[in-house]
């Protein structure tokens, strides 16, 4: 079980969210693709998935619809992350069940107090991993 699955094509994006997120306690997985997603949170169980719009094979908000009609996966929060911060891209996001959205280019201090809130720590003390509080 990984705490955060990162879905995200970008190389540059993906390498550095990963090491922000490692960086505070958390441990990461990563997909680059839309086909891999669902099966990886199947596989994997993460506690927050963040996900791209824009991803090669399937959207990230087709993902978001499949994985809210899914009993099983539909409680997993999902932070959106994406290029495409339109209002329309926003409200279709939340109206398809994303617990939270962010747009690129992103201050990590923003990327880490959503990644907290939606894991229910507290922004101001640091990530404390799956294994809880020391």
């Amino acid at each position: 079980m990984s705490d955060v699955l990162i879905a995200e094509d970008e190389p540059t994006i993906l390498e550095t969210l990963a090491f922000l997120l490692e960086r505070a306690g958390w441990s990461v997985a990563t997909v680059t693709d839309g086909e891999s997603v669902i099966q990886n949170v199947r596989r994997i169980r993460p506690r927050l998935l963040v996900l791209d719009i824009m991803l090669p094979g399937r959207s990230g908000l087709d993902i978001l619809r499949m994985l809210r009609r899914e009993a099983d996966l539909a409680d997993i929060p999902v932070l959106i992350l994406t290029a495409r911060g339109h209002n329309h891209d926003r409200q279709l996001a939340l109206e398809l069940g994303a617990d939270g959205f962010i747009s690129k280019p992103f201050a990590n201090d923003t990327v880490l107090d959503e990644v907290r809130r939606l894991l229910g720590q507290s922004t101001s003390s640091p990530a404390l991993g799956r294994h809880g509080a020391a």
